[in-house]
């Protein structure tokens, strides 16, 4: 029988955490926001969550520069802050409620990349949030669509903007968090079975699943621009 060997693993370069890292997490109070600050908080350094619960909204864009201007230099910004995105047909679309979600997703995400930009030091990361229905259609799902494209759009001219600071997009597939607190037990358990019987990861996110994303794109420095599928394989349905 022939002698077998074994290829070293090699781990990937990440950058060091030390007690003076700054990370932020702009929706960081709950679901996979609230996980990725628990990830990040088992590292030396600092971890800051904000968001409404805090008393930052992210859609007034001089709040979030007060907000960064009383922080200081920061290395890492996580942006998973969401919205109440309006459903249904375009032709019956609440505009008011469609310009609202972009307010606080996609302006919201872009007021947190201008206010960050100058004050994430070198070797920096900002990763914004968007959804696999950035790239898949789905009737009534206009806005998430638009909104979540747009921000993958954008990411890729912030890379470029911004370089040598990287820029990337973590886009999740359904993922069991608090978003889906207000709706009936059975309809959420429903859901999420469905989930489990039909993607071919065979179950939902965890908002754990979500937070191993973002990690990678903090530690990998030579990932930038990118758009990180985490979604069970919603994509290839």
């Amino acid at each position: 029988m022939p002698a077998t060997t074994t290829t070293p693993v090699i781990a990937p370069s990440s950058p060091t955490f030390t007690p003076d890292t700054v990370s932020v997490v702009i929706g960081g109070t709950s679901g996979i926001g609230r996980a990725v600050v628990d990830a990040l908080s088992a590292r030396p350094g600092r971890v800051i969550a904000a968001g409404l619960t805090t008393g930052l909204d992210v859609a007034d864009p001089s709040a979030v520069a007060a907000f960064f201007e009383s922080i200081g230099p920061v290395d890492h910004v996580v942006f998973t802050a969401g919205s109440q995105a309006p459903g249904g047909p375009v032709a019956s679309l609440d505009l008011d409620a469609a310009k609202a979600a972009f307010d606080i997703k996609f302006w919201g995400a872009i007021a947190v990349a201008r206010a960050a930009a100058g004050r994430l030091r070198p070797g920096g990361s900002l990763t914004l949030t968007s959804g696999f229905l950035a790239r898949r259609a789905v009737p009534g799902a206009f806005v998430k669509t638009a909104m979540n494209a747009a921000l993958e759009a954008s990411a890729k001219v912030l890379a470029r903007e911004l370089a040598p600071l990287r820029v990337n997009v973590v886009s999740p597939g359904l993922t069991d968090t608090e978003a889906y607190a207000s709706m009936a037990p059975e309809a959420r358990d429903a859901m999420l079975a469905k989930a489990a019987s039909t993607l071919p990861a065979g179950r939902a996110g965890r908002a754990q699943d979500l937070a191993a994303g973002y990690l990678f794109v903090i530690d990998n420095p030579f990932v930038t621009g990118s758009v990180i599928d985490i979604e069970g394989g919603a994509l290839i349905q």
